[in-house]
């Protein structure tokens, strides 16, 4: 047997030129440079194992074009295919308000529930794709370690590993066989365990992420879908709500103007429910509605089940326990907390995703929708029994003061950043939804309101 060369005569061996065999030298520096692709980027790897043949690259990317521009015909198709569809459902609904109500509730939830798995798919890939960053980088700060080890396996004889190992499979293949054939003798053989525990968790690593992403892209898909469905029902239902208040837009112009003559969210409300006739309405419907009907002393759920009811299902009192934060979110700030001036928290806010959909968290009559102050896009709600529900940093509202909402019915959309000030002063860039109750015009706590888990809280 041809005696084991030390490392630095190794590569001299390269050096010199070709072995009788034409394979060890040039094996060798392949490995090396497969290695090496593994600190490459996806389009740095194809140009360096591109060949010469200009012709057949071009017919290729021509080829490519092609189905590229097939693709994006079928999919315009079916987009359109899909908006004639919506428009036919929507028009076979007519003015049967419970079901347009209903399917408001229904894809607002399902927006919110696809939302959510996005949220969870992002924050498991997180860690993911920085495990798998560490190990590549290990992997490539070792690659003359690699390269040692690999061409000490082939000159064991056994087995010859891959000309070019551009795939870490490729490597743990190699370094498993020459294992099980004993071929790695005992120096070489705890730097080859290494080596092949790193290669293992990176090729699972990978298997991982990849099916994660593919989960990622699907639900992004049908957001985006369950989005155009909402927007099209949510058109809908305000195309009807003008068709019977008549002088909507009068009314929200008269509301803005009503809203500078006055500098808190108190003396907003009193202004509205005196002075603007849409709001006023809502506000005496509220209070003459009285507290809904009780089944054996306990709220009545199945009331929330009609989504033709023109009054809360139940009462906002007797509802502790129920209600679903009106976003998907993180909570940055309680109730009773610093405000980050020196002052206390009258409410709760909650950091979302940006364009996140809004919903509200029990029924209600709108009386104020439209900009106030330092709280941006400001929608209240009037749900009866002394109660109101306020709801700020939206960047979008799509409901109108007077109109009647239903728990979990689509209210607003989020923007970008914080559009509530007292956020913004603490430098928050991601999107900031500021959540507040009274009763009687004092703020309360809302905690008590909140459901403790998914299965506990109430829609429609």
């Amino acid at each position: 047997m041809q005696p084991t060369r030390t490392n630095h005569a190794y590569p001299d061996t390269i050096g010199r030129g070709r072995s009788a065999s034409g394979r060890i030298p040039l094996s060798i520096a392949l490995l090396s440079a497969g290695f090496a692709s593994f600190s490459l980027s996806p389009a740095a790897a194809q140009t360096a194992a591109s060949t010469p043949q200009t012709t057949a690259a071009s017919s290729d990317a021509i080829k490519q074009r092609e189905q590229e521009l097939e693709a994006a015909r079928t999919q315009q198709k079916n987009a359109a295919d899909a908006q004639e569809k919506l428009k036919s459902e929507i028009t076979s609904m007519g003015q049967d308000r419970s079901k347009l109500n209903q399917q408001l509730i229904d894809i607002a939830a399902q927006v919110r529930g696809v939302e959510t798995r996005i949220g969870d798919a992002e924050a498991r890939l997180r860690p993911l794709d920085s495990r798998e960053q560490q190990i590549r980088s290990s992997l490539d700060s070792r690659r003359s370690e690699i390269v040692e080890v690999l061409a000490a396996l082939q000159r064991a004889g056994r087995r010859t590993p891959p000309a070019l190992l551009v795939r870490p499979e490729d490597a743990l293949q190699s370094l498993r066989t020459a294992m099980l054939l004993g071929a790695v003798v005992p120096e070489l053989r705890s730097r080859a365990e290494k080596l092949t525990g790193d290669l293992t968790e990176l090729v699972s690593l990978r298997k991982t992420i990849a099916t994660e992403r593919d989960r990622l892209a699907a639900d992004r898909d049908k957001l985006r879908d369950d989005q155009t469905r909402l927007a099209a029902l949510v058109d809908e239902r305000q195309r009807q709500q003008s068709s019977i208040e008549k002088d909507m837009e009068t009314e929200g112009a008269r509301a803005i103007t009503l809203s500078r003559q006055v500098d808190s969210l108190q003396g907003l409300i009193a202004k509205m429910e005196q002075d603007l006739k849409s709001a006023a309405k809502a506000a005496e419907t509220a209070s003459l509605q009285g507290a809904p009907a009780a089944l054996n002393g306990k709220p009545n759920l199945g009331a929330l089940k009609d989504p033709a009811r023109l009054s809360p299902a139940i009462a906002f009192a007797s509802a502790r326990g129920l209600f679903a934060l009106p976003v998907n979110g993180v909570k940055i700030r309680d109730f009773g907390g610093s405000d980050g001036a020196g002052g206390v928290e009258k409410g709760i806010s909650l950091a979302t995703r940006p364009g996140a959909q809004v919903t509200t968290p029990c029924d209600g009559w709108v009386v104020y929708a439209g900009p106030f102050r330092s709280y941006g896009q400001l929608l209240i709600l009037n749900a009866g029994g002394g109660y109101h529900v306020l709801i700020a940093g939206m960047e979008r509202i799509s409901v109108n003061i007077g109109q009647f909402v239903l728990t979990g019915e689509p209210v607003a959309i989020m923007g970008t950043v914080s559009r509530v000030a007292s956020i913004l002063a603490t430098n928050a860039s991601q999107p900031v939804l500021y959540v507040e109750f009274r009763k009687d015009g004092t703020p309360i706590d809302p905690g008590p309101w909140w459901a403790a888990n998914e299965g506990e809280k109430v829609r429609g």
